[in-house]
């Protein structure tokens, strides 16, 4: 299997495309810490699911924009697996703001979670691998809004945007240290986050009319991209980007 022997902490995994990385690693045997800030039960129900695939598995509350608690999440993942090879960053937040209403506690929360955590994360996690000599695969989860404009995201599209830049900055300065950093951008997933719009029979039908397959996507479609980019099959790839979206934008 691609993963056999890897170890490897999944951000935000306790539902929707996080859960499906995690489940999606644990199934090419890699252990794997789900890492989770709310919605404990669903983070259990994960565990229960990647244990059952029968690779060693761990969870961790912790909030990935918090420099004690990501620090506490990577001493745990070591004391556990002696060690991490592969980050997910996943954890990521949205809300939909006009530009006029938008709050400043709206700005900054977001900027936290979306950026600010993917840098933390991934300064934690290369701290160690350096001082370790050791090899790793960082991957981002980014959006299609990294390259598509849509209302309501001033806060949130700069976030997304901006893991490109950091995706390709990480690469860059961590390839010295045999680190690979890239990034998966997807499209319009049916998960929680976007409920509203595949609810929505007046909207929705918008929302297909710019995406060439005509369809939304399912976090499963996700996460191969992922398991590649953190596999060794990816080996001599690094700072590059992957839209899963069904070609939303090519439009």
């Amino acid at each position: 299997m691609q993963l056999d022997g890897k170890r490897v902490i999944v951000t935000g995994a306790s539902r929707g495309i996080g859960r499906a990385i995690a489940i999606a690693m644990a199934k090419e045997g890699a252990a794997v810490l789900i890492n989770y800030v709310s919605h404990g039960t669903e983070a259990q129900e994960v565990l229960r699911e990647v244990q059952a695939l029968g690779v060693a598995a761990a969870l961790f509350q912790a909030d990935v924009s918090r420099r004690d608690q990501v620090e506490a999440m990577f001493d745990a993942a070591w004391n556990e697996f002696g060690g991490i090879d592969c980050l997910i960053n996943n954890a990521g937040i949205e809300t939909i703001v006009p530009l006029t209403e938008l709050t400043d506690e709206q700005w900054q929360r977001v900027s936290d979670v979306n950026a600010r955590g993917p840098w933390l994360c991934s300064q934690v996690f290369a701290r160690r691998l350096i001082a370790e000599a050791r090899a790793g695969a960082i991957v981002n989860l980014g959006s299609v809004q990294a390259g598509v404009a849509l209302p309501g995201r001033t806060h949130y599209a700069p976030t997304k945007r901006g893991l490109e830049a950091l995706t390709a900055n990480l690469a860059c300065e961590l390839a010295q240290h045999r680190v690979r950093v890239n990034c998966v951008h997807p499209g319009l997933i049916e998960t929680d986050m976007t409920q509203w719009v595949m609810a929505n029979p007046d909207i929705l039908p918008q929302v297909l009319k710019g995406i060439p397959m005509a369809r939304a996507g399912q976090p499963a479609e996700v996460a191969p991209a992922v398991v590649f980019l953190a596999s060794d099959a990816s080996s001599y790839i690094t700072g590059q980007h992957i839209y899963v979206d069904g070609g939303m934008v090519i439009v």
